[in-house]
C-alpha cells in the first residue's frame, strides 16, 4: 500500500471509531495528510502501524465528579483525562474547565499535544483533560470543592514520573493550587512536580504565566525575520484576553509593534492608540468584567458585540482564544488588509479553510503546534526545577524559553525543506518533525 492510501485507510477508521468527535476527526485529519513524504522516507513506520498506533490513546479516563454548591444543592459533572502518548516521556498537557468540553475536544486536544511537546525537545509525552464544569460565576468555596472531588478521582492516574497536568482555558493559578492540595493531602506527599502552573513561592515557575503569549510571539519574530521584517512598528490583534492573549500583547508591545484590537466572548474592543494592557489586565482579571468595560473607560475605544476582530486591519494576527474560531471569511479578510504572519497562540483556532487560505496567499502561518509550544515547554522547565529542588529567575526561564522557540521554528523550517522543498510550510514541517521524533521512539520500544 502506497502512504497516501495507506494514510486515507487510518483516517477513515479515526473517523469510523470515533464516531461524532469532529474535532478529533479535524485535528487528525490535519496531521495525517502531511505525512505521506515522511511515511515514503521511512516505509518501516507503516510497517509497525505507527500512524494507527499514534492516533489511539493509550488510556481514556471517563469519570463522574460529584460536588456541593454553595447553596447545598448537589451538582454532578464529569471528568476527563486522555493519557495519549508517553513514548517521548510521562503525559504531560493541560486541564480545560469549560461547558464545552467533551471526549472529543479533549482527544483533540490531547493528540495535538503530542507533537507539540515532541517539537520543544524535551522529555515529554502528550495528554489532555478537562471537565465540562463551568468557573464562570462560582464562588472560591464552590470552584475550590470541585477541584477537590475532582482530584480526589484523579489523583490515582497521577505522577511526576506518569502523568503531569496543567491549566488550559478556565484553569489558572487558583485551581491549580486547589487541585495540588487536594493531591498533597490524599497523597501525604508534596510531589511538586505533579503539576505545573503553581504559585511561584510553591515550587512554580518564573515566566510559567507568561509562556504561551510570550512563545507566540516569538514565533511569530522568526517567521518575519526569514523575509526580512520585524515586529517593531507593526500593527497587531489578538483574539481573546485570556493569560495567552495578555502576555501575547504584552511581548508585542516589548517588541515595539502595537495591539491595535482584542476580544472575549461578548465581542471585540479596538484601541487606535494600543490596547492600554493594565487597563485590559483590570478588567478582565480583576473587576472579570466583559471587554465593554474597556471601552467604557477608555475614550479612544470602541466595542463591538457583532462581527470579528480578524476584520481590523494588521500586519500580524494572533488567534490566543479557542478551536475554530478564526475561519475562511476571516481569513480572506485578513489577506485582503494586508496581513504578513498569522501565530496561533491558541489549539487549533484556525478552520482548514482558512489556513487554505493563508497558504494560498503566501502568508506565513504558524500552527499552534508549534507556535503555542511555549507554555508547556516552560511546563517542563518548571518541572526540572521541581526534580533539582532549584529556583530560576525570571530571566532564566525567559532566556530559555526563547532558546526552544528558535529550536521549534528552525525545526520546522528545516523539515518543511527536506520533506517538501517548502521552507515557509510551518504546518508540514511541524508534523512531520514531530511525527518522526515520536515514531523514534515508539520504534526503539517496541509494540506496546
Amino acid at each position: 500500500m502506497n502512504p497516501s492510501a495507506h494514510i486515507e485507510a487510518v483516517y477513515a477508521q479515526v473517523c469510523r471509531r470515533n464516531a461524532g468527535e469532529t474535532e478529533f476527526h479535524q485535528a487528525v485529519g490535519e496531521v495525517l495528510h502531511t505525512l505521506a513524504p515522511a511515511l515514503q522516507a521511512h516505509p518501516e513506520y507503516v510497517d509497525a502501524l505507527i500512524p494507527e498506533r499514534l492516533c489511539e490513546p493509550e488510556r481514556q479516563l471517563i469519570f463522574r465528579v460529584p460536588w456541593v454548591d454553595d447553596a447545598g444543592r448537589v451538582q454532578v459533572n464529569r471528568g476527563f483525562r486522555v493519557e495519549f502518548s508517553s513514548a517521548l516521556g510521562p503525559y504531560k498537557g493541560g486541564l480545560r474547565f469549560h461547558p464545552s468540553v467533551n471526549l472529543g475536544i479533549v482527544k483533540f486536544l490531547g493528540f495535538e499535544q503530542i507533537f507539540k511537546n515532541a517539537l520543544t525537545g524535551l522529555a515529554i509525552g502528550g495528554g489532555k483533560g478537562g471537565s465540562d464544569f463551568d468557573p464562570k460565576g462560582r464562588s472560591d468555596n464552590e470552584v475550590m470543592r470541585f477541584c477537590q472531588a475532582f482530584m480526589t478521582e484523579l489523583y490515582r492516574h497521577l505522577g511526576e514520573h506518569t502523568d503531569v497536568p496543567a491549566g488550559d482555558i478556565g484553569v489558572g493559578g487558583r485551581e491549580i493550587g486547589y487541585l495540588f492540595g487536594q493531591y498533597k493531602r490524599i497523597t501525604n506527599r508534596f510531589e511538586a512536580g505533579v503539576l505545573t502552573g503553581k504559585g511561584v513561592s510553591w515550587g512554580g515557575s518564573q515566566a510559567r504565566t507568561e509562556a504561551t503569549g510570550y512563545g507566540a510571539v516569538y514565533f511569530a519574530q522568526e517567521m518575519l525575520a526569514t523575509r526580512g521584517h520585524g515586529l517593531d512598528g507593526r500593527k497587531a490583534v489578538v483574539s481573546g484576553s485570556g493569560n495567552v492573549a495578555l502576555y501575547a500583547i504584552e511581548k508585542v508591545h516589548a517588541l515595539g509593534g502595537s495591539v491595535v484590537a482584542c476580544s472575549d466572548s461578548s465581542g471585540y474592543v479596538v484601541d487606535a492608540d494600543g490596547i492600554d494592557l493594565e487597563l485590559l489586565k483590570t478588567v478582565k482579571e480583576v473587576r472579570r468584567a466583559r471587554l465593554s468595560a474597556y471601552a467604557e473607560a477608555k475614550p479612544t475605544a470602541r466595542f463591538s458585540e457583532r462581527g470579528s476582530v480578524f476584520e481590523v486591519s494588521c500586519d500580524i494576527a494572533l488567534p490566543c482564544a479557542t478551536q475554530n474560531e478564526l475561519g475562511g471569511q476571516e481569513a480572506g479578510v485578513l489577506v485582503k488588509n494586508g496581513v504578513l504572519a498569522v501565530a496561533e497562540g491558541a489549539n487549533m483556532p484556525c478552520t482548514p479553510e482558512a489556513i487554505e487560505v493563508f497558504r494560498e496567499a503566501g502568508v506565513l502561518f504558524g500552527p499552534g503546534k508549534a507556535a503555542n509550544a511555549g507554555g508547556v515547554a516552560t511546563s517542563a522547565l518548571e518541572m526540572q526545577q521541581n526534580a533539582s529542588r532549584d529556583v530560576w529567575t525570571f530571566e532564566q526561564t525567559e532566556t530559555r524559553l526563547a532558546a526552544v522557540m528558535r529550536g521549534v521554528h528552525t525545526q520546522c523550517r528545516t523539515t518543511a525543506e527536506m520533506y517538501g522543498g517548502t521552507p515557509d510550510d510551518y504546518v508540514l514541517g511541524a508534523n512531520i518533525a514531530g511525527f518522526l521524533r515520536v515514531a523514534e521512539a515508539m520504534t526503539a520500544q517496541g509494540v506496546v
